[in-house]
């Protein structure tokens, strides 16, 4: 049996790990534009001089040699031809394959704003070489304009604010972080930056990037009308999944990305993917758990993705923590909320509920109940009939310990 897997991040690394533990014998391939591996949760790590390429390794040491496997890096695949079983390379090879791993993420959306994608001073954050971009022009730059205040946009802020640069951070969002926190969580952060002379500008977005004469941007325009001079463009607004090289094949893809079911299958038999590739959960955690089902699937035995708990985010900027659990913002009127604030102690927690079902939460500040949340949300436990402050609970109050130390939830 020869497995391919394209990819080596967070769903394909995984897929290889997997499969090899499930096949010790089998021939596995990995093809990816990468030359390295690393994670890219924490590029941001490398801008702010904490860690260099081999800190943001996530799979450790002589990965290749301990999976048994033969890498093809630094090289793109171009078509998956699925009559005859074979991935096209951009330098034209071809990889045979008997089970395929499609897990090839995503890369920055540049949208179609005037300048934003001609600017030869204008970069995403997604890959280590966006990484090299910035650090290089970081000694001749004094404006940054970052674009997108979700994760990877304020991974990129808190990276830089040790700089002393003037950085401008602009949102089409009224706050930022819009999907993991809510307003009160969010503005915590907001000032905490903004302490470091960092402008923000939320519920606007950028409607012209003006070049010069060389190509590079040196200002730009809001939906509003304020100009942002700038020597340096970060686009952090979005991503699109990585399935343009799939456009001539059979296998499907919607408009947000490569369509696979809970085992990881797509629509071709021998063909499976994982990982931000689906355009629709770009988590971590959620790529990890992924790759192992595709890979169990691979294998011939049946895993399926329907009891993960997956809409979990851990963050720390600025050296304060925060989580978000399940839907922790944009609910009705008909869901409750349990809050607890201390200011000057930058905690704050909150827990939504409906018909007795936690929903969602936010801790910031001490995260040290994620584990019960993580627990009442997961398995949809009744927390009715609790009389204490939800915030309060504790393990005690619906599971049991069994012999062996483990928690034993009874109905």
């Amino acid at each position: 049996m020869k497995f391919v897997v394209i990819g080596a991040s967070a769903a394909g690394t995984n897929v290889v790990r997997k499969l090899r533990d499930l096949n010790p014998d089998a021939e596995i391939v990995m093809i990816s534009e990468d030359k390295d591996i690393y994670s890219r949760c924490i590029l941001y790590h490398h801008l702010k001089g904490e860690r260099d390429l081999e800190g943001l390794n996530f799979v450790g040491p002589n990965f290749v040699e301990r999976m048994n496997l033969e890498w093809i890096k630094g090289v793109k695949a171009s078509s998956v031809d699925t009559d005859r079983n074979v991935v096209i390379l951009e330098d034209g090879r071809e990889v045979s394959y008997d089970k395929l791993a499609i897990c090839t993420g995503s890369h920055p959306n540049f949208f179609p704003i005037p300048g934003l994608r001609e600017g030869k001073n204008i970069t995403g954050f997604r890959n280590f070489p966006d990484v090299e971009f910035i650090e290089e022009r970081l000694d001749k730059v004094q404006n940054i304009f970052i674009m997108g205040a979700g994760l990877v946009g304020i991974d990129v802020l808190a990276g830089l604010v040790k700089y002393g640069k003037n950085i401008t951070l602009a949102d089409m969002a009224p706050y930022m972080l819009g999907i993991q926190l809510d307003e009160y969580s969010a503005k915590v952060y907001q000032d905490m930056f903004a302490e470091y002379g960092v402008k923000q500008y939320y519920n606007m977005g950028a409607k012209e990037f003006c070049l010069d004469e060389e190509g590079n941007c040196y200002k730009v325009i809001l939906n509003d009308g304020t100009e942002i001079p700038t020597d340096l463009v970060i686009n952090c607004a979005g991503v699109r999944a990585t399935v343009e090289f799939l456009a001539d094949s059979k296998i499907e893809c919607d408009r947000f990305g490569l369509v696979f079911d809970e085992h990881g299958q797509t629509n071709i038999p021998n063909v499976y993917g994982a990982g931000d590739v689906s355009g629709r959960n770009p988590i971590w955690p959620v790529a990890v758990k992924e790759g192992m089902i595709a890979a169990y699937n691979m294998s011939g035995i049946e895993k399926s993705m329907d009891d993960f708990f997956a809409s979990k985010s851990t963050m720390n900027f600025l050296g304060l923590e925060s989580m978000s659990l399940g839907q922790a913002n944009r609910y009705d009127d008909t869901y409750t909320e349990e809050i607890y604030k201390d200011p000057e102690k930058k905690i704050y927690k909150k827990v939504v509920h409906k018909d007795g079902v936690i929903t969602g939460a936010i801790l910031q500040g001490d995260i040290s109940y994620s584990g019960v949340l993580t627990q009442l949300i997961r398995r949809k436990i009744d927390v009715s009939k609790i009389k204490k402050p939800l915030l309060k609970v504790d393990y005690s109050d619906f599971f049991h310990m069994k012999e062996n130390f483990e928690f034993m939830y009874e109905e």
